[in-house]
């Protein structure tokens, strides 16, 4: 799958004691990022909902290599990097405004089943690749 690629602002209230981006922020920006490739291979997340199936997390890891500050451009790229019936791997990086890695993460989601929480299997036919 090619790399959907989107931009993200700094704003104050991201801002730890420290001055630059909180950790935090990473989590909420990878959010926006998954739910950006759920939109690009037709899956709208209110209608997944709407098919009794969630996506649901369940690991996260992030490596921050740079800080990023207030006045930062933000460019975020996520891509999956393995596809399964019932889970999916997710790749990110993020760069700085000079296109410097700052942080680059993976998260490993689930498909479930909303009312019994249990993964659901998808036909992996089903799941349009990007173009």
């Amino acid at each position: 799958m090619q790399k959907l690629t989107y931009d993200l602002e700094v704003y104050t209230y991201q801002i730890d004691f420290a001055g630059h981006v909180n950790n935090s922020v990473y989590i909420h920006w990878m959010e926006i990022g998954r739910l950006k490739l759920l939109e690009a291979i037709g899956m709208p997340i209110h209608e997944v909902l709407k098919q009794g199936i969630a996506p649901v997390l369940v690991e996260t890891n992030i490596v921050y290599k740079l800080p990023l500050y207030l006045g930062d451009r933000v460019q975020a790229q996520i891509w999956l990097s393995e596809l399964r019936n019932a889970s999916a791997i997710m790749q990110f990086r993020f760069y700085n405004g000079d296109r410097v890695l700052a942080a680059e993460g993976v998260q490993k989601g689930l498909f479930v089943d909303v009312k019994t929480m249990r993964p659901k299997r998808l036909s992996l036919g089903c799941i349009p690749v990007m173009q």
